[in-house]
Parts: C-alpha cells; structure tokens; sequence
C-alpha cells in the first residue's frame, strides 16, 4: 500500500499504536499528524510495515511483545 491508500484506511482510525523495538507510540490521526504517523507506518520500501493489525477503530503497527501480549492474553 502506498501512503495515499494507507491514510485513507487508517486516517479516521481512534488510534494508531506504532512498535519499533522495545518503544510503542499512540497516535491520534489528524490532518495535522498525517505526515508524522506516515513517517513511522511506512517502511523503507515506501508500503505499510508488518504486521498491521486492525482491531475494531484501532490500528497495530510493528511489532512489540508486550504490546501483542496485551492484545491477545492467551498468546502467552
């Protein structure tokens, strides 16, 4: 997905939690943010990074342990 498609999918989101690493970001998208959000959904290659996931009006990008561990409990 390029970054057009990818803000109109998760610019009306309630939030858009980012994993790089061991840091986590939450974003809330705004007209005002959509270029700062982009910059850390995008990876080098210019697409969406993996995993994305979509839980009900929330967005998961990258990947963190923890985080995934609060996502889904019994994943432990």
């Amino acid at each position: 997905m390029d970054a057009t498609a990818v803000w109109e999918l998760m610019g009306s989101a309630e939030q858009i939690v980012v994993a790089k690493g061991r840091r986590v970001e939450t974003f809330v998208p705004t007209e005002d943010a959509q270029e700062s959000i982009l910059k850390v959904v995008m990876g080098r290659s210019g697409s969406l990074r993996a995993p994305t996931v979509r839980s009900g009006d929330s967005f998961f990008v990258g990947f963190n342990n923890a985080l995934y561990e609060q996502m889904i409990p019994s994943a432990r």
